[in-house]
């Protein structure tokens, strides 16, 4: 470790430990982008995730906290320190009756759905994978497809989130709502959340059924019962064939024994190296794709229009899909009315229809992309409480979402030819359309212009937020810089990225870069910045079970008494947390 974070371990020596590694390699699901962490640190208790961040404030340190790292573009990467929350992720009480779960934020998604399996609960909407942290989840907006749910954060209660002073706050609908509403869609960049309450609903099965359809039958049905006939519903569209994929799925009680579906072709050895290969070839050969796509397919699916396939499967697991590969993600939120010009108008430019008929101003001469486009919906709208919806939701305001998804696969870590223009068009058609990206995709022309006119005012009060509990930018990193703040001085403990290169295992390096321990000395010396977090409207007062503090950010010149005055403010803040868990009768389990 360097000598600088030695010498501050030293300093403390109180008896908590501090479990960090060095030479950890990381690197996204799909391996798009990898970094090399300074530190990786994997605490097991908030007392050393708190030391965590002293340390960091100490030693100048920018913090990123990470689980499974499945977005595929840079949100997660850092020459800093990161905290992998793995192995803090108990269950701290479970309600049956009103069907609440309250967990550490580390726990990953499948694990608490197994457990709460125990008490007849499960989660009632889930993402295509469910491999993520339940803090990454809702904290880049992850969504399911259903318009009887919203996204996954709409189910959280309350939160935990312990902030760059060290402090753990308590925050819902009615206590520190302003902090809530940033921390539902946190990107990160406001501090580590620690423990989330969720609303859970009574396990069940679902029933579902998929049919292989013409496309004009998804599109003369988008506004009949296509959504609405099941409870879930999600599309893949094969664009070169026309066609699309419907699946359906609605509850059915667990006493209806599971049916398993026929076996999967590109579920199997022969399948997914046949499709891999094939994908891998098209990187030299692109006019093979739409062959690729007819025969893959095909064997899927079926060759003919009305193929039917269906099976019963617990909700935990049949909402889930295998991503098979590596791949570019590139989803879009726009309202749904407008998701048949949406899909018409992208399916003319792929299948090189005149301009006249896309208006889409790229070329797609010579152009092939991969299939399937997926088609997913959710509404926020309904019954929304506006006052706690998160600031950065990128759902529509006030109706119906649809999701497009242009999904690329990089077989065998090779990113396909057609990336930047298919995404250039795909981009321009989603910005025309009202359309908001997906937070841990990988969008691409997107500017901060652009997500000012997306978000309005709600991205003002979502970086004031952000600006309160961070005044020193500890856990600000170039993705968000580059997206939403001004390109303004630089904070003192702020990483920039400063390079990238192509690894000969796929993907690049990302590297980023700190300031000078001198430069932030002088800076936080002469700063007057204060963290100010105060509900007055419900009459809070500044106190550390409220997680408020209204101290100067720290000074180096003064360094050891702050950190005296922080510890005993955070061994304050952890008695009261742990003291109302005992109150409510929370136990480990």
């Amino acid at each position: 470790m360097h000598p600088k974070v030695t010498a501050e371990l030293a300093k403390l020596d109180d008896g908590i430990p501090f479990r960090a590694s060095t030479g950890h390699v990381h690197h996204t699901w799909a391996k798009t982008l990898h970094s090399r962490p300074e530190l990786y640190v994997q605490p097991e208790t908030l007392e050393e995730i708190q030391k965590v961040i002293t340390l960091a404030r100490r030693c100048h340190r920018r913090i990123v906290v990470v689980g499974c790292a499945h977005s595929p573009n840079d949100i997660t990467c850092t020459s800093s320190w990161k905290i992998n929350l793995d192995n803090f992720a108990r269950i701290l009480n479970v309600d049956q009756e009103t069907k609440q779960v309250t967990a550490e934020g580390g726990i990953r998604l499948n694990h608490l759905n197994l457990q709460m399996k125990k008490y007849g609960l499960t989660m009632p909407n889930l993402g295509s994978i469910d491999n993520q942290s339940i803090v990454g989840a809702i904290s880049t907006a992850t969504h399911g497809s259903s318009l009887s749910h919203g996204l996954l954060a709409e189910s959280v209660l309350s939160l935990q989130i312990v902030l760059s002073n060290g402090q753990a706050v308590r925050c819902s609908p009615t206590q520190n709502t302003e902090l809530f509403r940033a921390a539902l869609v946190s990107l990160g960049a406001l501090g580590v959340i620690t423990e989330i309450t969720f609303q859970m609903t009574s396990f069940s099965n679902i029933e579902w059924t998929q049919s292989l359809e013409p496309l004009s039958h998804v599109l003369d049905n988008w506004g009949k019962d296509l959504w609405t006939r099941e409870e879930y519903t999600r599309i893949w569209w094969l664009p070169y064939m026309s066609r699309a994929i419907v699946w359906r799925a609605h509850k059915v009680p667990p006493s209806i024994p599971p049916r398993s579906p026929p076996p999967s072709w590109y579920g199997g050895a022969v399948g997914f190296h046949t499709y891999h290969n094939l994908l891998y070839l098209a990187s030299f050969l692109p006019p093979i794709l739409p062959f690729i796509e007819w025969f893959v397919f095909g064997m899927q699916y079926g060759f003919s229009v009305g193929h039917v396939t269906s099976g019963v499967e617990e909700l935990r697991t049949g909402l889930l899909m295998d991503c098979l590969f590596s791949q570019f993600v590139n989803e879009w939120a726009i309202p749904l009315a407008k998701g048949p010009e949406a899909i018409t108008r992208l399916n003319a430019w792929i299948n090189g229809k005149p301009y006249s008929v896309h208006r889409i101003p790229f070329s797609a001469q010579g152009l092939y992309v991969h299939a399937p486009v997926e088609v997913r919906v959710s509404d926020t709208s309904r019954n929304r409480n506006h006052a706690t919806r998160p600031y950065l939701d990128p759902t529509v305001d006030d109706a119906p979402t649809l999701y497009l998804n242009a999904t690329l696969y990089r077989a065998y870590l090779k990113d396909p030819p057609c990336k930047e223009r298919y995404y250039q068009a795909f981009e321009y058609l989603m910005k025309e359309l009202g359309g908001r990206p997906h937070w841990a995709k990988n969008y691409q022309t997107v500017t901060r212009d652009d997500f000012k006119n997306m978000y309005g005012g709600r991205l003002g009060d979502w970086l004031l937020q952000r600006k309160k509990v961070d005044p020193d930018g500890m856990f600000l990193g170039d993705y968000v810089r580059r997206n939403l703040l001004e390109p303004e001085k630089r904070l003192p403990l702020e990483e920039r990225e400063v390079k990238r290169w192509k690894v000969p295992e796929g993907g690049e390096m990302w590297v980023g870069e700190m300031r000078r321990d001198g430069e932030i000395e002088a800076e936080l010396s002469a700063s007057e910045t204060k963290a100010i977090f105060l509900d007055e409207k419900d009459g809070v007062k500044p106190s550390v079970d409220t997680g408020i503090n209204t101290e100067p950010s720290l000074s180096v010149k003064s360094s050891e008494e702050s950190f005296d005055r922080v510890q005993g403010e955070e061994a304050q803040s952890m008695f009261l947390s742990h003291k109302t868990r005992e109150e409510n009768g929370w136990e480990r389990t």
